[in-house]
């Protein structure tokens, strides 16, 4: 008989909240107290915003690259995706306050994502090596039957018709060299809302497209927090939410509103 599946957990937007990742981690028992991998296989996928908004991005990225490693060595995983947060810290490291053709804003990249929560000691503090990681990682990825995005948007699907081929169209969009290119892009991940209301079985419904042509049966998003995009107040956050028919699972709990991280177990 063949093993059955490791655990698999999920979690989302934690906005530099380092200590209470590292808790979350703790509370779902795949981290020691000194907050190492203690998960043994247990599949962890961070599902993108590890910066901004909150007191230490670049731990919280090394965090999870340490805790990558700790999960190899004992046959675990730990994957991480790109959020819409990556690609503004990006773009406000390479463009900084240049203008930015068809974006009537101060300050450029810089300006709109200090605007938008940006912590001038994560820029400050990225090396080389943090960001060939944050170029890396993959926009989209499908694990078993769940499909795992970070944002609640079709728009993925403008860039490819396959998880791979989103994932190199994202890729390339992170090496482009002219700052429109860059807009949109960071346009397209911070699209949400795309799956509120959607109905199974209506011709033009949002989940069925995006399954359908990405694969899974489930999706599973951060991006839009429980507390304020879903009206859930921040004291009642304690569990992801289970929408659009049971189709789609929303895990930001919105930390940086008051709310938590929730890391939620898929299977």
């Amino acid at each position: 008989m063949p093993p059955s599946p490791a655990p698999l957990y999920a979690a989302a937007d934690v906005h530099g909240h380092r200590a209470e990742f590292l808790d979350a981690l703790r509370g779902a028992a795949l981290a020691d107290a000194d907050g190492h991998w203690c998960g043994g296989r247990a599949r962890l996928w961070m599902l993108g915003d590890y910066v901004d908004r909150g007191p230490d991005g670049i731990g919280v990225i090394e965090d999870i690259r340490r805790l990558a490693a700790q999960a190899r060595d004992a046959g675990g995983r730990v994957g991480a995706l790109l959020g819409n947060h990556e690609v503004q810290l990006l773009a406000a490291h390479r463009f900084g306050t240049a203008p930015v053709p068809g974006w009537d804003q101060p300050g450029g990249f810089h300006g709109g994502w200090s605007r938008f929560g940006g912590q001038e000691d994560d820029l400050r503090r990225l090396t080389p090596s943090h960001l060939a990681w944050l170029a890396a990682l993959p926009a989209v990825a499908l694990v078993e039957d769940h499909l795992l995005v970070h944002s609640d948007t079709t728009q993925y699907l403008e860039l490819g018709a396959g998880v791979a081929a989103v994932n190199a169209a994202a890729a390339r969009a992170l090496t482009d060299e002219r700052p429109e290119a860059w807009l949109e892009f960071s346009r397209l991940m911070s699209s949400r809302g795309a799956f509120r209301g959607a109905r199974a079985g209506h011709p033009h419904d949002p989940v069925a497209r995006v399954l359908g042509t990405l694969g899974g049966t489930v999706l599973v998003h951060g991006h839009s927090t429980l507390t304020k995009h879903f009206g859930i107040p921040p004291q009642h956050v304690r569990e992801a939410l289970r929408y659009a028919g049971g189709r789609v699972v929303a895990i930001d709990g919105g930390v940086y509103e008051g709310g938590r991280i929730l890391l939620t177990r898929l299977r």
